[in-house]
């Protein structure tokens, strides 16, 4: 059921990045409304897929776990959130795209923007439904904490701000090439705007990462002994951090803006989807029950 439901919310998200491309292309309203609906549609049930993950998780873990009080109820609930494993936190991260874009960029989310959003949640779900382990397994004794759940929520949210300065970088760097496009002084202001936009998500993704950065250091601590190991997962999320700290040192002491912002953005993405998909198969360590 949640497959076939994962199944439609994919096809949506396909769907609303078509026509958010071909409302752009043809400025048309229809097309708009089509694409926005089909966003949030598509967001509402995979919401609902998620919901109903974790629903499925904590009934599998209570026919083991027996928990006797409604105390012990909500901390296994707690536990049982479903970002313990490769295929959920793909789940998870597509969620936090859209969500995460409807919620502090609405007025952004439409267009060339959109489209990338839509597609690239759609990208991680036919990922998720075609090239990853989907059944659910018991929770490594590491994983259960309940840092897991502000851990991986602060780490995801941070991805999906980063993507959405990502996907405005792009679009600042196409529309700004040398040519015609870039002479007219009608678009300065859109160069203004989307430049705003890459430096508004980039704050908000700085925040979330420094926060995983550290809700993670205080899990380490309890689950290992220590608060930093050096693993390879932690080292790129420290490398990443340190990229867009650079981009804010830049942006905010050197006055930095435009293409050299933009490009420091696509580097930084480039750097978190290493640490997330890159570490995760290419190097192991004490994350690699990811894969």
């Amino acid at each position: 059921m949640i497959s076939s439901i994962i199944g439609l919310v994919t096809l949506a998200y396909l769907f609303a990045g078509i026509f958010f491309v071909g409302a752009a292309l043809w400025n048309s309203a229809r097309l708009k409304s089509w694409a926005r609906l089909l966003l949030f549609g598509g967001l509402a049930a995979h919401l609902g897929a998620f919901l109903a993950r974790w629903v499925e998780s904590y009934g599998v873990a209570a026919q083991h776990a027996a928990p006797q009080s409604f105390g012990d109820a909500v901390r296994l609930a707690v536990l049982q959130v479903p970002m313990s494993n490769f295929y959920e936190s793909l789940v998870f991260f597509s969620l936090c795209l859209p969500l995460l874009g409807l919620l502090t960029f609405r007025r952004h989310l439409h267009g060339f923007l959109g489209s990338l959003v839509a597609l690239f949640a759609a990208l991680l779900l036919a990922y998720a439904s075609l090239g990853v382990d989907s059944s659910i397994k018991p929770l490594m004794p590491a994983l259960k904490s309940n840092w897991l759940l502000i851990h991986v929520l602060t780490a995801f949210l941070g991805y999906a701000a980063f993507a959405l300065a990502f996907g405005a970088a792009l679009i600042y760097l196409w529309q700004s090439r040398p040519g015609p496009a870039a002479s007219k002084g009608a678009a300065a202001a859109a160069f203004r705007e989307m430049d705003r936009l890459i430096y508004q998500a980039v704050v908000l993704g700085f925040i979330f990462l420094t926060l995983g950065i550290l809700t993670g250091a205080v899990w380490a601590d309890q689950a290992w002994g220590r608060y930093w190991s050096w693993d390879p997962k932690e080292t790129w999320s420290l490398i990443t951090w340190f990229v867009y700290a650079g981009l804010l040192h830049a942006r905010l002491v050197k006055g930095w803006a435009g293409r050299r912002i933009a490009w420091i953005a696509v580097l930084g993405f480039m750097a978190v989807l290493f640490t997330y998909f890159g570490v995760s198969f290419l190097l192991s360590g004490l994350h690699s029950y990811l894969t």
